[in-house]
């Protein structure tokens, strides 16, 4: 286990998350010893509010803000589990490895509430589930990068990454397109991987990058260590890569699901 989130006691997280449990149970039970005192002394009691978005979401959703005994024990529970999936798949490094589709899936389990409870067994299956299905992982992204900005486009070839490609709507009324920056980001988080690096910032994602160099410096290129982007007023991009090392790597993935294409591609 360590192996797969090095940076963190899988046990000793366990083991505290045990001691928030028990606690929040001891808190409840107090509360639900008060509420009696109060109804046979015929004073107030106030009622109890679950404020949080998995509370209200997922398996055994709370019917409104109000929450009984029960309810409000799972939903707090289900609020500590999820905080720590959250926190464990970030300390492990696998989210990188993730295509957009996996990444989606993940984010809507934790949101919902949709996850198992937090245990060490539990966390070794889903965890080394995902580092076994992490090449795969991420072929699967480069796959999706190679249809979504080559696979339409006459300019580009149909089989294989080039040394440029063309991407349409970059800028969309007048100012840069977000879901094409977050598949050149897609390309960029490939990129990475290959080289053997980390993911880089989101904050620094290319949207930011072109926005910057459009908005602040009223220039119409940008370029980092492995693309140049040049737009033109119609809203088209030029995108270069710069490390074509890195496209040959990515063109055998491709040749793996679509044999011969580089074959082809040298004829």
């Amino acid at each position: 286990m360590s192996q797969l989130i090095k940076s963190v006691s899988i046990e000793n997280m366990v083991n505290q998350r045990k001691g928030v449990v028990d606690r929040i149970r001891q808190a409840l039970e107090l509360l639900a010893e008060a509420e009696k005192i109060a109804s046979s002394a015929h004073v107030g009691f106030p009622r109890l509010v679950i404020d949080n978005g998995y509370s209200l979401r997922g398996r055994a959703a709370v019917t409104g803000p109000y929450a009984n005994r029960s309810e409000a024990e799972a939903c707090m529970i289900r609020t500590v589990d999820a905080e720590a999936w959250k926190y464990l798949m970030n300390e492990s490094g696998l989210r990188t490895f993730m295509d957009a589709a996996a990444r989606e899936k993940w984010d809507k389990q934790i949101a919902e509430g949709d996850i198992p409870e937090l245990t060490t067994g539990n966390v070794k299956a889903t965890f080394g589930q995902l580092y076994n299905a992490r090449g795969d992982m991420f072929e699967r992204g480069v796959l999706e990068c190679f249809r979504r900005l080559s696979w339409d486009y006459r300019t580009n070839q149909p089989f294989k990454f080039g040394k440029r490609i063309i991407v349409s709507y970059l800028f969309t009324n007048g100012t840069p397109n977000h879901r094409v920056t977050d598949e050149l980001d897609d390309l960029m988080r490939v990129f990475h991987v290959l080289d053997g690096k980390p993911e880089a910032d989101h904050r620094q994602g290319m949207y930011s990058l072109i926005w910057t160099a459009w908005r602040e410096r009223r220039e119409s290129e940008v370029e980092n260590d492995y693309l140049s982007v040049k737009w033109f007023k119609k809203g088209t991009g030029h995108v270069i890569f710069k490390r074509l090392d890195l496209v040959d790597q990515m063109n055998r993935i491709l040749a793996k699901h679509y044999p011969g294409a580089l074959a082809d591609a040298s004829k």
